[in-house]
């Protein structure tokens, strides 16, 4: 159960959970094609430093504002560390590089499956029991997403590092998960939650800095107002208002049930992907992306 500091997870009820999935949903949708923008125009690298280093002072005054205490015990600065390490600069390095080789609405498909991970890492580390259908739904879902990655196969030219892409998405699904599974730990329930993600982001910032570094050089600054609106949107709403929400619903129902809000961001993120990145549907990708979504639904049909 909660701890009585876990107020941001104790007062999400039932319809506020539902509101919450719909809006994270919808944001988060939208970002795999915002990100493909920015990675355009600035190294993927800096293009993630710039954005938690806007959003991290914010989800420090989201915090104060709200109450919540801005320091964190000696275990959960640990935790914070280690969810720094892994949802803010191990993810979000491996997907900015993923859409380099794949488009935004099929990395976000391959998103959609990290119910997967979450559920089994929650049985293996926490406990954590799944439904009966939960596998049968998981494994509709895979055949789903083998559709999708041999239609992006044949469209792409032999060099074009689709396999590349699938690494990295899968290298940035297991971080992410790791990260939604450390959330959901008792340590984490001991921790407000918004100051737990801001010293977490703080964590990760530094260390996604670090790598631009080393790899990139200094910052060139060469992105012009487009960029910075896209780096505003990612760090504004991309991550101040989705993640406490995520993390909150990860703390109430769990790190794998949680991470079915993934059923309806592909569907968004594929749309924008039609729209501006000209995806091309076939029968082969049409089907693969309903029974993809069948499946993740027929997980979500179970009981926890």
């Amino acid at each position: 159960m909660p701890s009585p500091q876990d107020n941001t997870a104790g007062s999400l009820g039932r319809g506020a959970a539902a509101a919450a999935f719909v809006l994270v949903a919808l944001i988060w949708g939208s970002t795999w094609l915002v990100i493909r923008q920015q990675i355009s125009a600035e190294p993927a690298a800096w293009a993630i430093a710039f954005r938690f280093a806007l959003a991290c002072p914010c989800l420090f005054l989201l915090a104060w504002w709200r109450g919540d205490r801005l320091t964190l015990s000696r275990a959960g600065a640990r935790l914070a560390v280690l969810v720094g390490a892994t949802q803010f600069c191990g993810n979000f390095q491996f997907v900015y590089r993923a859409e380099q080789h794949l488009t935004s609405g099929l990395v976000a498909v391959l998103y959609a499956l990290l119910m997967v991970p979450n559920a089994l890492a929650s049985r293996i580390f926490l406990g954590v029991r799944q439904g009966p259908r939960f596998l049968a739904g998981s494994l509709v879902a895979l055949v789903g997403i083998a559709l999708l990655l041999l239609h992006e196969y044949r469209l792409a030219p032999p060099d074009a590092g689709v396999i590349a892409g699938l690494m990295l998405t899968l290298a940035g699904l297991l971080c992410a998960s790791a990260a939604n599974v450390l959330q959901a730990s008792d340590a984490a329930r001991r921790e407000p939650l918004t100051t737990l993600i801001a010293w977490a982001m703080l964590a990760g910032v530094c260390a996604d800095a670090a790598i631009a570094v080393a790899s990139d050089g200094l910052p060139r600054l060469a992105g012009g107002a487009g960029f910075w609106a896209g780096t505003a949107y990612l760090a504004l709403a991309g991550s101040v208002v989705t993640f406490p929400l995520y993390f909150a619903l990860i703390r109430r129902l769990g790190a794998g049930r949680a991470a079915y809000n993934g059923v309806a961001v592909p569907v968004i993120a594929m749309g924008l992907s039609t729209l501006f990145e000209a995806y091309r549907w076939s029968t082969l990708a049409g089907w693969g992306a309903g029974i993809a979504l069948a499946g993740l639904v027929l997980a979500l049909s179970g009981g926890p």
